[in-house]
């Protein structure tokens, strides 16, 4: 039998906990989402996403939180917008008008690294605190405003990144045929496009499963908004608030769980899709 040396022992011992770590995380993935869609469809009802909260909703099963599913919608889908406007420039600065290498793109890269780690109450704190000081109240509007702030430092990390795909030799090629910036900025957008695509649908599904940020903000209701100043509910406060309840709130707890998982997954798919669409065409 041949005997195995130091570097075939490392490399099995090595490969056998990549296989341990990875069905690890696999493991975890697949117990959640089992206990969410058990759990779930358990208490789900198609009145639960097609109706409002009923006059007895806080004693008997009465109506649904339709409410909170538009409310989610209303928030994350205007700040996606905004974020996105705010965002895609500040990348291209950077990259095409800065260059990678420019004091002043580090300085802003650096900030935006550290954006990116401050946990998601401290940005609901701070909006909170503004709201307060302008005499703003919980609202839709507030809502916007800090899942707007949360977003931008995701999308131009990930943006970033994603810029430094393009080599710096295709820059200087559209410049030594004539092109302007504004032309190369359309090349730079076609290799990029895909990845910013899918990096905007993956933070939309972080920003929609984040209670915290709204929590001060966006504060509670159980109608559907009907201007920028009205309270509204989301589903991730709405799990916070329904688990700690008694029966049968623990119960809409996982039905909404299952719907924000629902949608969450949906959103990462499109992303996947999206992005392998678009590189198959830029190919």
């Amino acid at each position: 039998m041949k005997k195995l040396s130091v570097k075939h022992i490392e490399e099995k011992v090595m490969k056998i906990l990549m296989v341990f770590c990875s069905l690890l995380v696999l493991a975890f993935v697949v117990s959640i989402v089992w206990t969410i869609v058990v759990k779930g469809i358990k208490s789900f009802s198609w009145e639960m996403i097609t109706q409002v909260p009923g006059k007895d909703w806080n004693t008997a099963d009465d109506g649904g939180f339709l409410n909170a599913i538009l409310g989610s919608l209303l928030v994350v889908v205007p700040a996606m917008l905004l974020a996105t406007a705010i965002s895609i420039p500040i990348v291209f600065y950077m990259n095409l008008y800065l260059r990678r290498s420019h004091p002043l793109s580090y300085a802003v890269r650096l900030a935006f690294d550290v954006l990116y780690g401050i946990p998601s109450i401290v940005y609901g704190a701070f909006a909170f605190t503004v709201m307060v000081l302008v005499g703003m109240r919980a609202s839709l509007m507030g809502g916007i405003a800090v899942t707007t702030l949360l977003m931008i430092p995701m999308l131009i990390r990930s943006g970033d990144e994603i810029s430094k795909s393009v080599p710096d030799e295709m820059v200087d090629a559209a410049y030594s045929l004539g092109a302007t910036k504004w032309e190369t900025l359309w090349v730079i957008t076609r290799q990029v496009l895909p990845g910013m695509i899918t990096a905007v649908l993956l933070a939309v599904g972080k920003a929609i499963g984040d209670a915290a940020a709204v929590m001060f903000t966006a504060g509670f209701s159980d109608a559907v908004p009907d201007s920028l100043s009205d309270p509204t509910a989301t589903l991730p406060l709405a799990i916070f608030n329904w688990i700690i309840m008694p029966e049968p709130f623990p119960d809409r707890c996982y039905s909404a769980a299952l719907v924000l998982t629902l949608i969450v997954l949906i959103l990462s798919l499109s992303g996947r899709w999206l992005g392998a669409r678009f590189t198959k065409h830029n190919v």
